[in-house]
């Protein structure tokens, strides 16, 4: 085979697996909101703080134990050896930011609809590019700005046109997307830089532990004598979902680290799509002309925003551009580019 031909094969392998990646990633995830949405019922498993706890907990103790079985799959380990400080200074706030998350982001199913909470995460591709370029890894330009406020008027739409708002339920939301893409952000660094690199299963080990101590003292905090016998008559439903939320949590980290934090955002926005069509269908949740519109509206901005970005020098692109009467980025060197200028060989 040419060089070109292992080039192609090896690109294709790689499409493969990423699309492979964010395939599995919608499906264990949107399996794991519905399953949530069904023990986070007054009547049945209503603690979210040790529904969260339950998920770290497996977590830790499945990536624990691979660990003294197997610890080759654990590079990242071996590479922080020695940097004990570097990464407390990482997992700490990521823990934090994971933790609250998860548990504003369970609380919210109190409240409110799936179809719903579905709606206001399309801000999540908004919410992670600012804080990215917060964090000097983006840059913000003219035509982005439209796209933003282009995805957030379809996000208020769809939001506004809720039948059964609750706005307690909104701002549980809300801050659960706001500590999500904080933990996006700081893990794509963390798993790709920041001095560590760490490998996915490396990732899971150390933040699992400072995030399951942030919610112990949340449980303390918020005990209920209800909860040993919910949780003796509730086990069965609490181990699967807990086995389920650490497969996630490793696709995760996989998908940061392999595709990016951005791209991550894409992946839940393509199964945030899917389960509005499958709770609207299946579970019958009422979604409104006024939402489906928005939903569509803020769906289009994303998929375009996307589309600059896999493509910036697309004829989209330098319309786009044009219209807003942006004047052209200079170009980042890369490898291929030619730093000095090329004499000619050839004497007059």
């Amino acid at each position: 085979m040419t060089n070109a031909s292992v080039s192609q094969a090896m690109s294709t392998l790689d499409i493969v697996k990423r699309v492979s990646l964010c395939l599995a990633y919608i499906v264990v995830s949107a399996s794991l909101i519905r399953f949530n949405k069904f023990l986070m019922n007054k009547d049945r498993f209503p603690y979210s703080m040790l529904l969260t706890s339950c998920h770290m907990s497996m977590s830790f103790s499945l990536c624990l134990v691979l660990y003294l079985v197997k610890p080759g799959a654990f590079p990242g380990v071996a590479n922080s050896e020695g940097r004990k400080l570097l990464v407390l200074k990482w997992m700490a706030p990521i823990g934090v930011a994971f933790s609250v998350s998860l548990y504003t982001s369970n609380q919210a199913y109190m409240y409110c609809s799936v179809t719903f909470l579905q709606f206001m995460k399309e801000g999540n591709v908004i919410i992670a590019f600012l804080m990215s370029c917060a964090a000097g890894l983006q840059a913000m330009n003219r035509v982005r700005c439209a796209i933003i406020a282009w995805i957030i008027a379809g996000s208020a739409m769809a939001v506004s046109g809720e039948v059964n708002f609750v706005f307690v339920g909104f701002v549980y939301q809300l801050i659960s997307q706001l500590a999500e893409c904080s933990r996006a952000v700081m893990g794509e660094v963390v798993l790709s830089g920041g001095g560590l690199k760490l490998d996915p299963l490396s990732y899971t080990l150390f933040v699992a532990p400072a995030c399951l101590a942030v919610l112990v003292g949340g449980i303390i905090a918020t005990w209920d004598p209800a909860i040993p016998g919910a949780l003796a008559k509730w086990w069965p439903y609490l181990l699967p979902n807990a086995l389920l939320a650490f497969v996630l949590n490793i696709l995760v980290a996989t998908i940061i680290k392999d595709i990016s934090a951005v791209g991550f955002i894409m992946a839940g926005v393509c199964k945030d799509i899917a389960l509005v069509l499958f709770s609207a269908v299946v579970f019958a949740e009422v979604v409104t002309a006024h939402q489906c519109f928005g939903f569509m509206v803020a769906l289009g901005g994303v998929f375009f925003w996307s589309f600059l970005r896999a493509s910036p020098d697309s004829q989209a692109a330098m319309l786009a551009a044009r219209l807003l009467q942006m004047p052209p980025e200079s170009k980042m060197p890369n490898e291929n580019t030619v730093l000095l200028p090329q004499t000619s060989s050839t004497k007059v």
